[in-house]
């Protein structure tokens, strides 16, 4: 009996403490956003965020790219004036037919962690970030980030 209360006790706790989220859907693509956390559209770049602003999550998306394949590698280690090797950014083939582009940097200077996905087919990208202040980048923040960064999904 008593380990039948043990085993109701901690799935009620996770269930209590489980965060709730909400969709946030475009035409294009869609993302879980935990609740209570912010979003933003500012000419059409979406940021995400907990009230407290200590990171966002930043979605952006173009269409009519004239970027080829071979350079974005360097297109995304240009965003953070990176001296990193192109090795770092790790490339897959991804769903419905998107090249997938993942990248992490720790920006010494601001103390910023930045893990950038970016998502490529023909002429359209979307780019997606995360920032977040490198003491705040542990634990439940830290889950919570990612959690939502892997939540997005294109439709099309």
């Amino acid at each position: 009996m008593k380990k039948v209360v043990l085993v109701l006790a901690i799935f009620s706790g996770i269930f209590f403490f489980a965060q709730k989220a909400k969709a946030y859907d475009s035409p294009n693509y869609s993302i879980n956003i935990p609740e209570n956390w912010r979003s933003t559209n500012d000419s059409e770049i979406i940021n995400i965020f907990p009230t407290n602003e200590i990171g966002a999550i930043t979605i952006s998306e173009y269409h009519d790219l004239n970027l080829p394949k071979g350079e974005m590698k360097k297109f995304i280690l240009a965003l953070y004036k990176s001296d990193d090797p192109e090795n770092k950014v790790k490339e897959n083939k991804g769903k419905k037919g998107y090249t997938e582009y993942f990248y992490e940097y720790f920006d010494e200077k601001e103390k910023l962690f930045w893990i950038t996905r970016a998502f490529q087919k023909e002429k359209d990208l979307y780019l997606v970030t995360i920032n977040c202040g490198q003491k705040f980048w542990n634990g439940n923040y830290m889950t919570l980030f990612k959690e939502t960064f892997n939540s997005f999904k294109i439709k099309k």
